[in-house]
């Protein structure tokens, strides 16, 4: 039987969050749209619904009592990399960069508009659907024992798969495809997020220190990602300085 906080048919996302009222906002706005929304109130039951679900995307806060988002957000990382897009507090940049550094794909404060959850939702499922074998056919990007298959989805260092999330493979395809040229902190952002760059917005920077853990890049001698300062970042491709 369908849950009755589960209308209609569509795009399924979650949506955990202890105010009622503004999930049911969200759901209000989306269903009409094409998007098939489950509401969950609690940190515990949103995990496990994320965890059992096939969802497209995850909408999740990160106040709510006995499990906040970020312990959400943990759990969750270690099985899942579906898309997360983190609520935040307005003008809490600690709780966003925290979220980033665990893997949130993208963030908005509480005080956003329908539009801008539409849009931030269309993007980060945008990037995820690189993962489906349809979406497009290009060659494998190769830099030294680095392997990306954009097609498929899969990124692998040696012998050993990458777990990425869908911002930070976009990330890295997109610095491949530009090796050997700078790309800004503007441009790169634009490209993966669709979202104009603030100067006072580190979600590029943050989202790039986590993809050079992963490379198990050192960003004093990189074999992969050079920064270059006041400018943004140049795929160098394993080994070049």
């Amino acid at each position: 039987m369908m849950n009755p906080e589960e209308p209609g048919e569509g795009r399924p996302l979650l949506v955990v969050d202890d105010d009622r009222k503004l999930c049911e906002l969200i759901r209000d706005y989306l269903a009409p749209l094409g998007w098939r929304v489950s509401m969950r109130h609690g940190g515990r039951e949103g995990l496990e619904e994320a965890r059992s679900g096939d969802y497209v995307a995850v909408v999740l806060d990160v106040m709510m009592p006995e499990m906040d988002g970020f312990e959400v957000l943990r759990e969750l990382r270690k099985t899942s990399n579906v898309p997360v897009l983190m609520l935040t507090a307005m003008g809490e940049e600690a709780d966003r960069i925290v979220g980033l550094e665990m893997g949130a794909d993208d963030y908005l404060p509480k005080t956003f508009s329908s539009r801008e959850l539409l849009a931030r939702l269309r993007a980060v499922t945008r990037r995820s659907a690189l993962a489906d074998p349809d979406s497009g056919t290009l060659d494998d990007l190769v830099a030294g024992d680095l392997r990306v298959n954009v097609a498929s989805h899969v990124a692998t260092l040696g012998d050993e798969p990458l777990q990425l999330t869908a911002l930070e493979f976009a990330i890295l395809v997109e610095m491949m495809k530009a090796r050997g040229r700078v790309k800004s902190r503007e441009a790169l952002l634009e490209d993966v997020s669709e979202r104009r760059f603030d100067v006072f917005d580190r979600s590029i920077d943050v989202h790039v220190s986590q993809l050079r853990r992963k490379l198990g890049d050192d960003a004093r001698q990189p074999r992969f990602i050079q920064t270059v300062r006041g400018v943004g970042y140049k795929f160098i491709g394993g080994g070049e300085s």
